[in-house]
């Protein structure tokens, strides 16, 4: 069978922070590929690291620090032959960030792509729910500052409840976890009617299984597998 387009690059994908997270990732990447065949679809390594150590616990001083980590088996990805990489965790970034120039192949960035998602979906800005780690790193205020977009954080206590969301995500009870988020949504959304960004992965699974309006979320995953599939798919833009 001749395809009409076969990428040349493969795409070295680190997961398992956490899982499913990273098996949504990889349901979006093929479902959203411009093919009509297998051998359309991009080759793909997948390094899943689930003893990968807590990182939001690392940032708020709790845990062990997971940078040598990261950079092992990222360095290993691009050693079975990856020509660009993908980390669907958005707090690891801010572990990645500190040698992320010394990667020998491109990173495509989740928070950079997430944060140009929003502006594009929402240029008056957007609710920043993520782990309580990313929140305090500021990663996404940095990266959004960059490019003059606004994201609004909500109150302590609704942080902690989108971490039991992520917590209950992680801990296989999708459901409980949408049903709590939607309950924390509802409520921002009548103090503020914006779309919600997802900024971490295991949120987006969540905020499938709330039942709200797919339209009022920016989603992390999805921003990341857009990014990807641009850089695999160079004709999508054509």
């Amino acid at each position: 069978m001749v395809t009409k387009f076969q990428p040349d690059r493969i795409l070295g994908v680190l997961g398992g922070m956490g899982p499913a997270a990273a098996a949504e990732f990889l349901r979006l990447l093929a479902e959203r590929a411009p093919v009509s065949c297998d051998q359309e679809h991009a080759v793909t390594y997948l390094l899943s690291d689930p003893h990968m150590p807590d990182r939001s616990s690392a940032i708020l001083g709790r845990g062990t620090d997971p940078t040598e980590q990261l950079k092992k088996d990222l360095l290993t990805l691009a050693g079975w032959g990856a020509d660009i990489l993908a980390v669907p965790c958005n707090t690891a970034h801010y572990f990645i960030d500190r040698f992320r120039d010394e990667l020998p192949v491109p990173l495509v960035h989740i928070i950079d792509e997430t944060v140009a998602a929003a502006e594009r979906i929402s240029p008056d800005g957007a609710w920043l729910l993520a782990t309580r780690g990313t929140m305090d790193s500021g990663l996404y205020q940095k990266y959004a500052e960059k490019r003059g977009y606004r994201f609004f954080v909500p109150s302590m206590d609704v942080q902690e409840k989108v971490q039991q969301s992520i917590e209950l995500v992680k801990s296989n009870r999708k459901d409980d976890g949408g049903s709590l988020l939607r309950n924390v949504v509802l409520d921002l959304w009548n103090e503020r009617d914006l779309p919600v960004c997802a900024a971490c992965t295991e949120l987006p699974l969540a905020y499938d299984a709330s039942g709200l309006p797919r339209e009022k979320t920016v989603s992390s995953l999805g921003a990341l597998c857009e990014a990807c599939l641009r850089v695999l798919y160079p004709h999508m833009a054509d």
